[in-house]
């Protein structure tokens, strides 16, 4: 199983920091901490696999791939393969590469939220999901193909009926008000809580 993804820049900021175990925020930071410590005081020429004991516990591993500003970082125990660790992390970075046309530091800082749709297409609860860059692309672009209108309607189908039959607008309040009771089976401070 994955305990944790974190990509983190040359000077020990985490990018990212994912856990799969839970962990209070403070012992996050240690971690993360401990691991920076540990990659940075590495030379370049030695392997990118290390054993993680001292630092997450018994049985614990990680890998890392450092591209130029940047460390992303997998941590992980014995039932997971270190080679395919890092064929893992290859596939992240080849489909933010994808995503954001050459990836950068300031890519992931701008747009985490689309780097951590990427990982959970690609991980989810500490286990892997897709191996594919060009499948995990295809979800991505489809997500964000998504308009606000759209993804509404299906939340709220009947909201949208208030104006008629295939209508995708939101109506304003008073329109709510005085449609509430024909239109749909919620009062109108309901909606105005779920919106």
């Amino acid at each position: 199983m994955i305990k944790a993804v974190m990509v983190m820049n040359t000077q020990g900021k985490p990018r990212l920091a994912k856990f799969y175990d839970y962990e209070p925020v403070e012992k996050q930071q240690e971690l993360i901490r401990s691991v920076f410590a540990a990659l940075s005081s590495r030379a370049e020429n030695v392997s990118n696999f290390v054993e993680a004991d001292a630092i997450f516990g018994l049985d614990s591993r990680l890998v890392y791939k450092h591209y130029a500003t940047l460390y992303f970082v997998f941590v992980f125990d014995s039932s997971e393969n270190e080679l395919a660790m890092l064929d893992l992390i290859q596939v992240f970075v080849e489909t933010l590469d994808k995503c954001f046309k050459n990836v950068c530091e300031l890519d992931i800082v701008f747009n985490y939220g689309k780097m951590q749709t990427i990982l959970d297409e690609i991980v989810f609860g500490g286990q892997v999901l897709e191996t594919s860059s060009a499948e995990v692309m295809k979800v991505v672009e489809e997500i964000s193909s998504w308009k606000l209108p759209q993804m509404l309607s299906h939340l709220f189908p009947k909201l949208f009926l208030i104006g008629g039959a295939g209508s995708h607008y939101l109506p304003d309040c008073e329109e709510v008000k005085t449609n509430a009771n024909s239109a749909f089976p919620f009062s109108y401070e309901s909606v105005r809580v779920q919106l």
